[in-house]
């Protein structure tokens, strides 16, 4: 039986509190497959996730089906952003101030190629539109070595998606984050960003 198309709703600043806990626990599904093979930590995503509860800039795009959160996409000025990710812009060419972090975005695997990445992306660029002053938006994605031999065969990249979307790869703009990958505790990662010019709507 084909899952009914879900309800996509947005919420804004502390706006996303109730739904918190939701987002974390779907994340830490999600992301335990390639390429983040995440083994989740509760206290991580708390504070990872409360920064977007205290930005009252942020946005949370939520997909419903019934009263379940199914996926979840975040973003936020980046100069709202944390340190580790903020790093990548500083003293740099690009002014923070007017780049958009577009965070991560997941969806339960039945659900999916049904357009609700695009409506991801949609939703928070609006959003950014409508704040004012951004020129940019942003989002990282972490680099993975292709003949890692955990990588699955049936794996396809998202990288197509996004220059479709317009966005271009910036790997001189890097950050390294540590997370507890399956079986292998606490790594260093390399995380480059994709940008694209937020384009004004007339």
């Amino acid at each position: 039986m084909k899952t009914p198309m879900p309800e996509i709703r947005t919420f804004s600043g502390a706006e996303i509190t109730p739904y918190l806990d939701a987002i974390a626990a779907l994340r830490m599904s999600v992301f335990r497959d390639w390429p983040y093979l995440y083994d989740g930590d509760v206290a991580y995503e708390a504070n990872y996730l409360r920064t977007y509860r205290e930005s009252w800039r942020s946005i949370a795009v939520l997909a419903f089906d019934g009263g379940r959160i199914v996926g979840a996409s975040t973003g936020l000025p980046m100069a709202d952003e944390t340190p580790e990710l903020r790093v990548a812009f500083e003293g740099g060419p690009i002014d923070i101030e007017q780049v958009f972090y577009c965070g991560e975005s997941v969806l339960l695997p039945e659900y999916r190629g049904r357009g609700i990445g695009h409506r991801f992306f949609d939703e928070r660029q609006a959003h950014a539109r409508g704040l004012d002053g951004f020129r940019w938006t942003a989002f990282c994605a972490v680099e993975r070595d292709a003949s890692d031999g955990r990588k699955p065969a049936f794996h396809r990249g998202n990288e197509e998606f996004w220059r479709k979307r317009g966005y271009v790869h910036r790997p001189e703009l890097q950050v390294s984050l540590p997370w507890r990958e399956l079986g292998r505790g606490e790594c260093p990662h390399t995380l480059s960003f994709w940008l694209r010019p937020l384009e004004r709507v007339q």
